[in-house]
């Protein structure tokens, strides 16, 4: 590594025009779902419940997609750092059918069977009753977020991150202000409650689609903009090759969304308290994570161009920077969780007694895990993945959640009857674990594959 030197103005140039942006929108929405949350908990525990378990086909659906788009990113990322233009519009094309066939698989079954799936997390027939209104209802923005999705992600691994964040905003801002009409029943509207809220949401979601189409398809010069024919000319060597880099990934963030789906059930059996304990809890995690979206991202980005552009040496030196980033401005972020406890409660004064001494609690437990859970985050689908190491990734996420996390939830709860906080903390123990197995990874330099060697030399 003599030949080569990180150069840091370059680095941190590179960095923050690429991960602000992302850390910003990710603030901004954390920051507008917590307000929503706030808006649905004045209805009460079983209204914050309903929503919590109706988006928990949401959080699959998006978790299945991210896995599939973080597959075909890491193509695009290295294409980029070859300024490849016609293959990052085919896996563009890619992106897009994947991500329409899941939305319409999630979407069938959100009309179809939704009391079925809803009743997997809770038992209270007042919570299925609401769950079922407001799934129904906004699983038809499943379509849109698909799309809006491929081009966000796509606009990051091409370095055009601030149109995305701005769309956002206007996007998110739209959801909030039709949140406080539609749930309450302001300017003349009836109050509809949770379908209220579902309504906001399916609307912000086209609006952002819309938004999104139109301002990348006005630039001509934007990467992403090309032909129709553009989109369908994938020869199926490209497939192949996307399939098999990629599936790793896929599967990764669908084992650890189905684990995570898991675990709300085992929270279903502690209660309606606990399981909007655990709702507010992931809401507040988001907000105070949403820095580390942008270092992820922009690692990820980074350290896929330099890959590609087969510059393993920058590669190398770019991961130690960012860990050195991520231990310091974890432990910042979660002492500033621990510390803003009390905040965060005077807010959701209008809950129970006991909901809120359950939420003070379960809050200083999300806090200790910040720290390796956010160092595992950017080392996984930062480092690891930007060095198409997604294989790795995959066998660590299937093993540390269905042999640790998800048994130990399910035990803790029916076998041990540990209060939400144990139980938060005893899933989450999986964070700890793959701290101790990532590094050595890492130090090895076996996470390096430039994965578009083959596809690239066959144009």
């Amino acid at each position: 590594m003599e030949g080569t030197v990180l150069h840091r103005k370059d680095f941190y140039k590179t960095m923050i025009t690429i991960g602000a942006p992302i850390a910003l929108q990710h603030l901004i929405g954390s920051s507008l779902n917590l307000v929503d949350t706030l808006m649905i908990g004045r209805l009460g525990e079983d209204a914050i419940a309903a929503v919590g378990i109706a988006n928990r086909l949401f959080f699959l659906f998006i978790l299945f997609i991210f896995g599939a788009y973080s597959g075909c990113g890491v193509f695009t990322a290295q294409y980029w750092g070859k300024k490849d233009k016609a293959n990052i519009q085919r896996i563009l094309g890619i992106m897009l059918w994947f991500g329409l066939g899941f939305s319409m698989l999630f979407t069938a079954m959100a009309f179809i069977i939704p009391k079925q799936i809803l009743s997997l997390f809770s038992r209270d027939p007042v919570v299925l009753t609401l769950g079922v209104q407001y799934l129904r209802i906004v699983a038809i923005s499943y379509i849109m977020t698909a799309i809006s999705f491929a081009y966000s992600f796509s606009c990051r691994s091409v370095h055009r991150t601030t149109l995305p964040m701005v769309v956002s905003i206007i996007a998110l801002s739209t959801n909030t202000v039709l949140n406080y009409i539609l749930i309450y029943g302001k300017f003349g509207m009836p109050a509809m409650g949770v379908q209220g809220a579902a309504i906001a949401t399916t609307i912000a979601r086209t609006l952002e689609m819309i938004l999104l189409l139109i301002f990348i398809y006005k630039d001509k010069k934007h990467p992403l903009v090309g032909p129709l024919r553009a989109y369908f000319d994938i020869r199926k060597d490209m497939v192949v090759n996307v399939v098999k880099t990629g599936m790793p990934v896929f599967v990764n963030e669908a084992t650890w969304a189905l684990g995570n789906v898991v675990y709300f059930i085992a929270f279903g059996f502690l209660g309606t308290e606990a399981v909007a304990v655990v709702q507010i809890c992931f809401t507040v995690s988001d907000f105070f994570q949403a820095l580390f979206m942008g270092i992820s991202s922009a690692c990820g980005v980074m350290i896929g161009n330099a890959v590609g552009n087969d510059e393993s040496e920058k590669a190398v030196l770019y991961s130690v920077e960012f860990i050195k980033l991520t231990i310091v401005f974890s432990m910042v972020i979660a002492g500033l969780l621990y510390l803003s406890r009390p905040i965060i409660l005077m807010l959701y004064s209008t809950l129970s007694l006991v909901t809120q001494n359950m939420l003070m609690t379960t809050l200083a437990v999300i806090a200790f895990y910040q720290i390796p859970k956010m160092f595992t985050f950017t080392m996984i689908v930062g480092i690891l993945r930007g060095g198409g190491d997604t294989r790795f990734c995959m066998y660590l996420d299937l093993l540390s959640v269905w042999l640790i996390g998800v048994p130990l939830g399910f035990i803790s709860v029916l076998v041990w009857h540990w209060p939400v906080h144990m139980v938060i903390g005893a899933v989450y123990f999986e964070e700890i674990l793959k701290v101790f197995v990532t590094m050595p990874r890492f130090f090895s330099k076996k996470w390096i594959h430039n994965v578009i060697e083959f596809s690239y030399q066959e144009e």
